[in-house]
């Protein structure tokens, strides 16, 4: 009887961080997860390499796993559920989804009455174990099988809970916003070689700085505004640049960027 095996449909590069997690975590060890991805010869060389076990059937997961994750496309979702809702069993399995834009409800109205679903919102640097993943929760799922389940993703970075509805938002800020600073990175190492430095001098200050930046934000507990102060003294350098950085509408046209991918997400959803 399926008690706390972990599933994984579908093996692209988030399945591969999600097993890569679960196992980092101290949860599972790779070879109690199981992997299905309809690319059976993809998936075997992943299992092999990973120390995880392949699945032929789907059918698999369902016999030796409680917890089955979903980490298909989202136009995938539709057809992979409907070839294995009739062998979910409510009181035995729990579904968590990774799959971008599907809902908890897309879920529940295929499943059997009473199904547990999970719906999560991760992003690309759980592939390194410094992800932001977002998690909600369908109403038959009890408070301490959400726990279990976030236990499970601690291997994955920081997962917080939020309501679903707010789960647009969450696409537009964390699920986006490694795209943004990517582009604020090479950004940067444009005005340093603009400034004069070398290519590879100025990539190396940027990243540097960036992570830096970050480490205090996350270590020092202090906001971002008193850390920027800090570092903002009066007619100053940094001033001068901020300065030009607030009469471009930098902080403003964040939030714009924010708000428009949010509203994409929600016409996906939609679509």
């Amino acid at each position: 009887m399926a008690q706390s095996g972990i599933g994984i449909f579908g093996f692209g590069a988030m399945g591969t961080a999600l097993a890569r997690g679960i196992a980092a975590s101290g949860r599972s060890t790779p070879a109690e997860i199981r992997i299905y991805d309809l690319r059976k010869r993809s998936a075997e060389a992943a299992a092999r390499k990973f120390g995880l076990r392949a699945a032929s059937e789907p059918a698999e997961l369902f016999e030796h796993c409680r917890y089955l994750f979903v980490a298909v496309k989202p136009q995938d979702a539709a057809a992979a559920v409907d070839s294995w809702k009739d062998l979910f069993q409510p009181e035995r399995h729990l579904l968590i989804s990774l799959a971008a834009g599907v809902t908890i409800g897309f879920y529940e109205k295929r499943l059997p009455p009473g199904s547990k679903v999970i719906r999560l919102m991760p992003n690309t640097p759980c592939l390194i174990g410094e992800g932001a993943v977002a998690m909600s929760s369908g109403s038959a799922v009890s408070p301490e099988e959400a726990a279990a389940v976030e236990r499970l993703l601690s291997g994955l970075g920081l997962t917080l809970t939020v309501p679903e509805r707010l789960m647009d938002a969450v696409t537009g800020l964390s699920g986006s916003g490694p795209a943004y600073l990517y582009l604020f990175a090479e950004a940067l190492i444009d005005a340093g070689v603009n400034a004069g430095l070398n290519r590879e001098i100025a990539a190396a200050l940027s990243i540097q700085t960036l992570l830096g930046a970050s480490r205090m934000l996350r270590e020092s507990g202090r906001s971002p505004a008193e850390l920027r102060h800090e570092v903002t003294s009066p007619a100053g350098t940094t001033a001068a640049a901020l300065e030009v950085l607030e009469k471009g509408s930098f902080r403003g046209n964040l939030i714009t960027a924010v708000a428009a991918a949010a509203k994409r997400a929600g016409e996906l959803n939609h679509e």
